[in-house]
């Protein structure tokens, strides 16, 4: 009798075989890891803010910030990260001061402003 094997790629998974050895990847998005990349959007946020303000590498800041719900609830549970990132002394829900930009960061809308930290 014969013998047909077909292979079938499953939704949400991605994989390669090469020499004899496959690698299958999951696609899939959980919450905590669009949360993660919702986070390495602001800090990449600030970070090009801090280079549009001419800030120098080492300069201590503050971010204020204001947005959607969902936006403002991420920037709460991990301002913490976000401020040890861009070496932010304070991270705070306030009315955006200093050099102030608006963004989209994963289709939420967030007004963020930069200020050196003493000034």
């Amino acid at each position: 009798e014969d013998l047909l094997i077909d292979t079938a790629q499953m939704e949400g998974y991605v994989s390669e075989n090469d020499n004899g050895i496959t690698v299958v990847l999951d696609t899939n998005l959980t919450p905590e890891l669009l949360e993660e990349g919702f986070v390495r959007e602001i800090i990449s946020k600030v970070q090009t803010m801090r280079k549009e303000a001419d800030f120098e590498v080492m300069d201590r800041i503050r971010v204020t910030y204001d947005g959607t719900e969902k936006a403002e609830a991420v920037f709460e549970k991990y301002s913490t990260q976000i401020g040890g990132e861009v070496l932010a002394d304070a991270v705070v829900k306030a009315q955006p001061a200093g050099y102030v930009k608006e963004w989209k960061i994963n289709g939420e809308a967030v007004t963020m402003g930069v200020e050196k930290e003493g000034k």
